[in-house]
């Protein structure tokens, strides 16, 4: 949803080669000519076929890392000369102009190759002016959230307020809501521009965002993830849960928001590896008392119930070293399954 800082992070064109060529294997050295001859069709090389990534260039360049939301995405930056500690605050020029945020990543040194070159770089430290600035633009989005959500009323529009960005210069308010349908706000914005004299920009949020930004507690107890400490949201599917043998009732795998609990994810990595050593549920395995179905698989303790053939109606419980894995199961989600939980996947 953030997307009006990103700074791009990612591989940048490398810088042409200044390798030279030398002797090798006691043949004679290249003349001048020779050797620059080399170097130029080294250069045109790379140039047509573009340059090996094992080949970049082993420079470092300075970064800090910025936050602007309580919990989001990181931006980098670079410091400008100036040296940074955790939990300042700096003033920095963003797309959507001038913001102050919190250095959570102190200056360091990172590869040129893992940046697009040129980074923008801070401006200056936030004075104390500045963070009275940013204090009062916070107290001045709870009254805007108040005239936002009573303007929504007279409109009587099918949205629901759910915050308010303002941005530190000043120069643009963002205004983010909820709907399950189409909304048509342009009396609404014409209403705001009105009162606020300034840009505005309405923007409808998906319900695991607005989980994010209202904040609240989970079915643990604890404060929701994605408001505390995720940045970003991660993919969290139906098979996760299939393959954490978890019940895949709605009500025990959904979060407050009612998709999937993002907390799915954190073990995964786990169970799959488990998976690769366990015979799945429905594999047919031989063990000291037979051949037989694997019924129930414990990935945690790797203890098997087995269905042997002789013995149908007795369960055998062993190890999953103690047996040997003629035919391995798969994890199957059927297709009412997938029809009943599928909205849960929704973001």
């Amino acid at each position: 949803m953030d997307n009006y800082y990103t700074e791009k992070i990612a591989p940048k064109n490398k810088p042409e080669s200044t390798d030279t060529v030398s002797p090798k294997n006691n043949k004679p050295a290249m003349d001048e000519h020779q050797n620059n001859k080399a170097q130029r069709d080294f250069k045109e090389r790379r140039k047509n076929h573009g340059s090996n990534p094992a080949e970049a260039s082993n420079n470092e360049v300075e970064i800090i890392g910025i936050r602007f939301k309580d919990v989001g995405k990181v931006y980098y930056f670079s410091p400008n000369k100036i040296q940074f500690k955790t939990g300042e605050m700096a003033i920095v020029e963003t797309a959507r102009g001038l913001e102050c945020g919190e250095i959570v990543l102190s200056n360091r040194m990172i590869s040129e190759s893992n940046i697009v070159s040129p980074l923008k770089s801070i401006m200056r430290k936030a004075t104390p002016q500045d963070i009275k600035q940013l204090q009062d633009n916070r107290i001045k989005e709870k009254e805007i959230m108040k005239v936002f959500a009573e303007k929504i009323e007279f409109h009587k529009l099918d949205m629901k307020p759910i915050d308010i960005d303002c941005t530190f210069d000043g120069s643009k308010i963002l205004f983010y809501f909820t709907s399950d349908g189409r909304v048509d706000f342009r009396e609404l914005v014409k209403d705001l521009a009105a009162i606020y004299r300034t840009r505005i920009e309405l923007r409808q949020i998906g319900v695991r965002d607005e989980a994010k930004m209202l904040g609240g507690l989970g079915i643990c107890g604890r404060p929701f993830c994605c408001s505390s400490f995720l940045g970003d949201f991660q993919p969290v599917s139906i098979k996760m849960a299939k393959e954490q043998s978890l019940s895949l009732n709605p009500t025990k795998i959904s979060g407050t928001c009612g998709r999937l609990m993002c907390c799915l994810k954190y073990e995964q990595n786990c169970y799959e590896d488990f998976l690769r050593t366990t015979p799945k549920v429905g594999a047919y395995v031989e063990t000291e008392e037979g051949r037989g179905h694997v019924e129930e698989a414990n990935l945690l303790t790797g203890i098997l119930k087995i269905k042997l053939d002789k013995k149908p109606d007795v369960p055998y419980s062993v190890k999953k070293e103690e047996v040997k894995v003629i035919k391995d199961g798969q994890v199957r989600i059927s297709k009412d399954e997938i029809k009943a939980l599928k909205k849960l996947e929704d973001n």
